[in-house]
């Protein structure tokens, strides 16, 4: 039952969700006592109900409201017997559905009768009486009724009639541009306290419909409403949740400006608890983890710092790196994370903590930069295997250390013993040649193709692979530099290729030093993720480690919030 309000105008309670209006009971019979004639104060008649009224009836009484114009508030009787027709039979009711909104702005001391008898209809069996009550609810949105259609109209979002839905999304829309922060008020009602049905098609609503509003509905006083109720809702919110607001929060004109992107930082900060103690073990943490902070990096600019989020990543994550458990069997999840430091790297500002991280992340490329196996006299390998080179972890991890770097350019050359940093360039000059020769094999397989010879799926996997390369490449050059050098730039390899490259015969060259920086572009957009199977050799690798992540989501039976955050149960299984 959708919610309704009393006799009265005080009986009503705005956004109160569901509810059911109480029976009235019928007045009981009095009879006059046995044995005697009743005197006649005390003389009872049978209680009179008034007849529902026929088709004619209806007709006739619309009739007397619409001639009346001006006078129209002198025929009480006539407008009650219109809102007596919800009683009627399917004709009665469909004229009912007509007439009631039509007169309703006429008679305030019927609004509430009037605005229930709607909703009886809202209600009806009849899929055509419930369509036709829908479409007029937007004409008893005046004044302070309008947040309680709001309500209302929330609640009818959870119908499964495609029809039915769709002009209840009109209406809403109708009475948006009427009074656009009474309708929000009546949408968060059912958000914040409705049915989870009810509160998902309403997060839908907004994260579909706030867009195409034009600018002087959506005005700076509606965007600080809704910024403010959004965060009432992520206090506790499902991940699915988390990325539906934050499409909302991101769109809105007021919050495009520096100030305004930093409070959304903020907010994924708060959401992505890096306050709390991170455990690598529990799925739900990982899962929080990720989906905060791919909402986060298309924030970040040269003004708006990643710096909170790099530190946690470098003092809580990369430590942790090998125990991550997955939220999804589809996704590398330390691929994942790897590529989100890297590209949150580029952001970072001053650090705190800066040579004991950029530590933390040396150490950690080490463990993907092999030592050469050990020569017997021959020349043969003592070993029976090369190892195995991770070009997509190295690349996230060599651009990482790159851009931090860049704040500590005396790392490698005075903060580092002699010994350690001849170690790092063996294994440099190790992976360096193993990169000669993919590129090599590569370049000459797409040698010649163009157009739709690239799009094969064959051919956009080396065209990824050799992006691959061709980065850790122009990395290497640079660290080999005596002093190192942290000038060059680089496209990470999942990135949009940039329209100025597009025409290019080679998908991916090294960039030099003398090469302008490339302007991030931003959003997180990814290509799906493919697995290339690189040539036999000497070198050869287990290239499947930069197969495309395939975005996953949440599993199923979790509370709203991440873990233990909801009191509801609101997982989603993907």
């Amino acid at each position: 039952r959708l919610g309704r309000c009393g006799s009265g105008a005080s009986g009503c309670t705005q956004g109160a969700g569901i509810t059911q209006r109480p029976r009235r009971r019928p007045p009981e019979p009095r009879f006059p006592l046995s044995g005697g004639t009743a005197s006649p104060s005390s003389r009872l008649t049978p209680p009179s109900f008034p007849a529902m009224p026929t088709v004619e009836e209806l007709y006739r009484n619309y009739g007397i409201l619409a001639d009346a114009k001006d006078q129209v508030e002198e025929h009480r009787d006539a407008y009650q017997v219109i809102l007596d027709g919800v009683k009627g039979g399917p004709k009665e009711k469909r004229l009912a559905a007509q007439f009631i909104p039509k007169f309703f702005k006429h008679f305030p001391e019927l609004a509430d009768a009037a605005i229930n008898a709607q909703l009886d209809l809202c209600e009806d069996e009849d899929v055509s009486i419930r369509r036709q009550a829908i479409k007029e609810l937007p004409q008893f949105a005046t004044g302070e009724n309008l947040p309680r259609v709001a309500d209302i109209l929330a609640q009818l979002l959870q119908s499964d009639d495609s029809a039915e839905f769709n002009l209840v999304n009109n209406a809403l829309l109708s009475i948006f541009k009427m009074d656009a922060k009474g309708t929000l008020g009546g949408l968060f009602s059912q958000i914040l306290q409705g049915e989870d049905i009810v509160r998902e098609r309403a997060i839908k609503f907004l994260s579909t419909k706030l867009r195409t509003l034009p600018e002087d509905v959506l005005t700076k006083e509606v965007e600080d409403f809704i910024l403010s109720e959004s965060k009432k809702v992520l206090y506790d919110v499902t991940g699915e949740e988390f990325v539906l607001f934050m499409k909302i929060l991101s769109a809105l004109k007021s919050l495009q400006t520096v100030s305004g992107r930093q409070q959304l930082v903020e907010l994924v900060s708060d959401q992505a608890g890096l306050q709390q103690t991170f455990n690598p073990a529990d799925p739900d943490s990982v899962d929080r983890l990720l989906q905060c902070m791919r909402q986060a990096v298309p924030l970040f600019s040269k003004n708006v710092h990643s710096t909170k989020f790099v530190t946690y990543f470098c003092e809580h994550v990369l430590p942790n790196l090998s125990s991550l458990t997955s939220p999804a069997e589809s996704i590398d999840i330390q691929l994942e994370v790897l590529k989100l430091l890297a590209e949150m790297s580029s952001y970072c500002g001053d650090m705190e903590k800066l040579e004991s991280n950029l530590k933390k992340l040396f150490d950690k490329l080490l463990e993907y930069m092999p030592l050469p196996p050990e020569e017997v006299e021959n020349g043969e390998n003592a070993g029976n295997e090369e190892p195995k080179l991770q070009f997509s972890y190295v690349e996230c991890l060599l651009f990482s250390f790159h851009q931090l770097g860049r704040k500590l350019p005396d790392f490698l050359t005075d903060r580092l013993n002699a010994e350690k940093l001849k170690d790092f360039k063996i294994r440099l000059q190790y992976f360096a040649r193993g990169l000669q020769v993919y590129i090599r094999q590569l370049r000459l397989a797409l040698q010649g193709k163009t157009g739709e010879a690239l799009k094969t799926e064959e051919n956009k996997i080396k065209v990824v692979a050799l992006k691959i390369t061709n980065n850790i490449n122009v990395l290497i050059k640079d660290l080999f530099h005596i002093p190192p050098s942290y000038k060059s730039t680089v496209t990470l390899s999942w990135k949009p290729v940039q329209k100025a490259e597009a025409g290019q015969k080679r998908t991916s060259e090294d960039t030099t030093s003398s090469s302008p920086p490339k302007k991030p572009i931003p959003g997180p957009k990814r290509d799906a993720r493919q697995i290339y199977n690189p040539p036999s050799g000497k070198y050869s690798s287990n290239l499947s480690n930069f197969s495309y992540e395939q975005r996953g989501g949440f599993r199923g039976g979790r509370s709203r919030g991440w873990g233990n955050r909801g009191s509801r149960s609101r997982g989603r299984t993907y």
